[in-house]
Order: C-alpha cells, then sequence, then structure tokens
C-alpha cells in the first residue's frame, strides 16, 4: 500500500512522531503514537476491501455481450475487455480480428467474493455460450471467438476444471459434442485492454450486437465444486 503524497511527503496522520511510516499492522503494536485513527479506520477498510476482491478472465466469443451479462451479477465490482492468450504484445482489434496475433476476446471481472462465489461466475460463462463450439459461436468465427477460462489462483483452476466436467456430463446426456474450452493459468499471460470503445459496449449501445449461441443447457443446481 503506497499512500499518496501530499506536498512531496506522506501526510502526517500516516506517520508517528518520530517520523516513522505506519502501516495498518501497526495500529495495535504502537498505540503509544499518535495517528489520526478515523483516517487509519478507512485505510484499514480500504486494504481488507482490496484483499476481499479477486479477479477472472473468460472469453466467450464476442466480448461485448459476455461483459454485460457479467457486469449484471451483484457482486461484481467491475468488467473489462480486452485481449489474452496470444502472441504479438499490445495488439488492436483489426490486428486481432485476423486471428494472426492468437488472441482471445477477454473479459476481465473484478468481484467481491464474499458477495458472489466463483463457482457462480462459472455457472454463467458455460451457460451464456456453446462451449463445444470450436472458434465459434455463431456467424462469429476464428480463433478470437473461442471459449477459454484464464484463472488467478489454484482454487479456481480446480473449480473450473470440476465445473467442466460436470457441466461436460450433462452436456453429452443431453447428445453434444465434447466441451472444447481452454482452461489455463493467467500466470505470465499478459491481459491487455482492448480500444476505449469496446469498454462497456452494450451501455453505450443498448441495442448493439450481442452474438451468444447458448446451448439452452442449464448447470447443474445445488452442487458445490
Amino acid at each position: 500500500m503506497h499512500p499518496p503524497p501530499e506536498g512531496g511527503a506522506l501526510s502526517p496522520e500516516l506517520r508517528g512522531r518520530n517520523g516513522k511510516v505506519i502501516s495498518s499492522a501497526d495500529v495495535n503494536n504502537y498505540p503509544e503514537i499518535f495517528i489520526d485513527t478515523s483516517r487509519m479506520t478507512i485505510l484499514r477498510a480500504y486494504c481488507q476491501n482490496i484483499a476481499m476482491n479477486q479477479s477472472a478472465y473468460f472469453a466467450t466469443g464476442c466480448f461485448w455481450g459476455a461483459e454485460r451479462r457479467f457486469w449484471q451479477l451483484a457482486g461484481v465490482i467491475d468488467t473489462s475487455v480486452g485481449y489474452m492468450g496470444g502472441t504479438r504484445p499490445n495488439p488492436s482489434y483489426e490486428q486481432v480480428c485476423t486471428g494472426v496475433t492468437g488472441h482471445a476476446e477477454m473479459v476481465h471481472v473484478r468481484f467481491d467474493d464474499e458477495q458472489i462465489s466463483y463457482q457462480r461466475l462459472l455457472e454463467e460463462f458455460w451457460t451464456m455460450h456453446d462451449p463445444t463450439s470450436l472458434n465459434q459461436q455463431g456467424g462469429d468465427i476464428g480463433t478470437q471467438y473461442r471459449s477459454a477460462i484464464y484463472t488467478t489462483t489454484p482454487e479456481q483452476l480446480s473449480q473450473a476444471i470440476k465445473s467442466r466436467d460436470l457441466y461436460q456430463e450433462v452436456l453429452v446426456k443431453a447428445g453434444f459434442d465434447p466441451i472444447v474450452s481452454e482452461i489455463l493459468s493467467a500466470d505470465g499471460v499478459e491481459y491487455f485492454m482492448a480500444e476505449e470503445y469496446h469498454q462497456k459496449y452494450l451501455k453505450k449501445n443498448p441495442n448493439g450486437y450481442d452474438c451468444h449461441s447458448s446451448t439452452g443447457i442449464a448447470f447443474p443446481v445445488g452442487v458445490v465444486l
């Protein structure tokens, strides 16, 4: 945590009388140091809030409609769209659409795991598109439209694999082909933000293009991964 400077120096309430910088962990250890307790309470709450927030990455075809599906879920703090899983740094939308960069159109979801579980996000992911369709969602064809999950923790990776296997059983019984979705760790995989006009596209253009060819098969109810 790096508090913003005030006049080129740390604000007084974040220093002790001897100039020592106070962290939230120091509050109980150094009760004799004068600080503005109300400001430190706010600082502690902010740090705790950051710790509760998690990130998740999903690719389900065109990222416009997918982003809207995620931002409408209670507990989702913020969403953005971008490119992930390719070979060229800072790709443009035009480059990604050619398929030469290898990126997928990705939605980055920031969520409060005390309000919404990662499993709930996975359920939305599997049912908002057709995960059995390779590099295609409806009329959108190309590797940029592939189905993918990039996980940010070992727990996410385990849950994503379990959810795939569970949903696969349901789809096979319904006569669908095997799931082709990638499930990979996001470690070492850079996320490049898409151009501004793509961000919250369907909030700017409520009647804009929203292609998601769902299988129509619900995720099993009452299963805890």
